[in-house]
């Protein structure tokens, strides 16, 4: 065996077990005793106090005869009453302790169940600083008609506005009658009911994880794409956002002839304030989108191409732990390409791919060795820290390694057969991969060694099997790029005219990190980068700006990390400003102003940034 080999199989050597893997060491539930198996959610919600107060009622699958205790999660709740409920609907009080608060996990509702009564009752109060919640005045919105919430639960939120098993280990369906003002329509990751006395109502027949729970509420209007989807979004945003999403019907038929049906009865999407942390939010029923998608050329739609892929892999197929992350986020990415490449086509499919590897590769040198793996060792890594590139692009980037040496009709029955096989499950790393050998591998002998799978998995950085597409178009900016940075191509020769936007982000991409000052000036001279419309380019070039010192470029750069709450865009400005005592301060001053605007998690990462800033030593002239 050569050296390289062994080296390999050293450093995917699992410091843990199977059984330690398939624990959640960010929930305080215990589902191998008891289960909720259905959650009904009565609320109402007051924007004045900016809290959500009601209860919420489980259904309970008891799985240990000797268990006598439910163990919830929350976060910043404030407990009023638990009851036990028979047959009948009579309540009979339960005695229950909240435990004292971690600062991640939050505090562990410990509730007394004699008898394992079959469903238990809890009455509640959110917090106004909830981690999951967002709550906006009416001038923090579009149309300044009302004021409005929405929730992020991914990864460990939903415990800050329910009380309930906060691990995608476990699975319940849910129904809900929510309050809300006049004139205020409330959404939910559940089909609509007709209201009921004014109450408006869903239901979610399916099993889904509690990460999956969503709402939002505000002045909202809607418009049809097709009988089955629907974009909804402030009145007046509401017709642009249809138009950027008016291919979803043709995304979803070519998604279900790929991996079969949709299971899910609607697709309706909604467009939310500039606020919103990500990029998407793959909430069944009402996918949550930011504003930042709507380039008004389709050139990002991907994002949504993404989380309708949701549908089959991680809404349907669900990660057990977020340490198995990759298992929703790596196959999500892998369909998404598939889906861009039939419904836009295989250049566009390629170069978008291309574009992402090259991101994952440079954010890899900032990760540790576990951090790098697919499925990193457990407890080593934060539930929110497990959603990095390495999940999402490497994870593609292992199943289009699959397709190639297994053939794309071979790939794509196995890929169906999967989808069928574990929907509405929560599953392991090990169970994909027992499964993935047992139906894929061992058939189609001498195609693929289990070492290969092994070290995709397992071993940190990429394989040398990773390959990647190749992209003439690409090959051409390569050297147009070195053209401009040798001097011997000015900024205002670059054909920059006829490139798209995934071409000029591979341009950007591969700039130094640090250009020199006159050859920012020049591009944007020439270009107007510092002030494009398109929130992706505007990530790669302002820090780039930033850092080579073009002060002129600052007035452009506040009003892009103020305008954009969504973490992925706004924090590489606050680190490039933060890189600098001037900058540091200029962003400081901005944040101080304007942080209410932010969601709790931008809020929590931007001041990660500043803090990293301070604790540095200042560099030496």
């Amino acid at each position: 065996m050569r050296l390289s080999a062994l080296l390999a199989l050293a450093a995917i050597a699992l410091p843990y077990s199977a059984a330690e893997a398939a624990q959640d060491p960010y929930s305080y539930a215990e589902p191998d005793k008891v289960r909720v198996r259905h959650a009904e959610l009565d609320l109402a919600l007051d924007f004045p106090a900016r809290t959500i107060a009601g209860t919420v009622t489980l259904d309970l699958d008891w799985r240990d005869a000797r268990a006598s205790t439910l163990n919830l999660d929350t976060r910043d709740l404030a407990i009023e009453r638990v009851e036990a409920l028979d047959a009948a609907g009579h309540a009979q009080a339960l005695r229950y302790t909240l435990a004292v608060p971690d600062a991640e996990l939050g505090s562990r509702l410990g509730i007394a169940a004699p008898g394992q009564p079959a469903r238990v009752r809890i009455a509640y109060r959110t917090a106004p600083t909830a981690s999951g919640l967002q709550w906006l005045d009416k001038q923090q919105t579009a149309d300044k008609q009302a004021p409005f919430l929405f929730s992020q639960s991914q990864s460990i939120h939903a415990r800050s506005w329910i009380p309930l098993q906060d691990t995608p280990a476990v699975r319940f369906s849910y129904a809900a009658r929510v309050r809300a003002a006049q004139g205020i329509k409330v959404l939910m990751s559940a089909l609509r009911q007709p209201a009921q006395d004014g109450v408006q109502v869903f239901r979610q027949p399916h099993p889904i994880p509690s990460y999956l729970m969503a709402i939002a509420a505000g002045a909202l209007a809607e418009q049809a794409t097709s009988p089955r989807t629907a974009v909804w979004a402030e009145p007046s945003q509401v017709a642009v956002a249809a138009r950027e999403f008016s291919d979803i019907e043709a995304m979803m038929r070519t998604t279900e002839q790929l991996y079969g049906p949709y299971r899910w009865g609607r697709y309706d999407m909604l467009v939310l304030p500039p606020s919103f942390p990500f990029g998407g939010m793959e909430n069944p029923e009402m996918t949550f989108l930011t504003p930042t998608v709507i380039a008004g050329d389709k050139s990002l739609v991907s994002v949504v191409a993404h989380e309708l892929a949701h549908s089959w892999s991680g809404n349907l197929v669900t990660s057990a732990t977020w340490r198995d992350i990759w298992l929703n986020e790596g196959f999500t990415t892998y369909v998404e390409n598939r889906i861009v490449e039939a419904v836009y086509g295989k250049t566009q499919a390629d170069e978008e791919f291309v574009v992402a590897a090259g991101e994952l590769k440079h954010k890899m040198q900032s990760l540790s060795e576990n951090q790098q793996r697919l499925a990193p060792a457990p407890r080593e890594v934060g539930a929110d820290d497990a959603l990095t590139d390495v999940a999402y692009v490497k994870g593609a980037w292992f199943l289009r390694f699959l397709e190639a040496r297994f053939g794309r009709v071979v790939f794509d029955a196995y890929l169906r057969d999967y989808f069928d096989h574990f929907a509405f499950q929560s599953i392991t790393t090990e169970q994909m991969l027992d499964y993935l050998r047992a139906n894929l591998v061992d058939r189609h002998p001498g195609k693929v060694d289990w070492d290969q799978v092994e070290q995709w998995v397992y071993a940190p950085g990429l394989p040398d099997s990773a390959r990647l597409p190749a992209v003439p178009a690409f090959t051409a900016i390569d050297a147009t790029r070195a053209g401009f940075l040798d001097g011997s191509l000015s900024a205002a020769a670059l054909p920059g005219g006829d490139w798209n936007t995934h071409e000029w982000l591979y341009f950007l991409d591969h700039l130094p990190e640090a250009p020199t000052l006159a050859q920012v000036q020049a591009l944007d001279a020439a270009w107007r980068l510092a002030r494009s419309s398109n929130a992706e380019i505007g990530m790669r070039w302002l820090p780039r700006a930033i850092r080579a010192g073009d002060s002129a470029a600052w007035p452009a750069a506040r009003a892009y990390m103020l305008r954009i709450g969504r973490m992925k865009l706004t924090l590489p400005v606050y680190r490039a400003f933060a890189s600098t005592p001037a900058g540091l301060a200029y962003a400081e001053t901005a944040y101080g102003a304007h942080q209410a605007e932010y969601h709790p998690l931008t809020r929590q990462a931007i001041e990660k940034v500043l803090r990293k800033a301070h604790a540095q030593p200042e560099a030496t002239p």
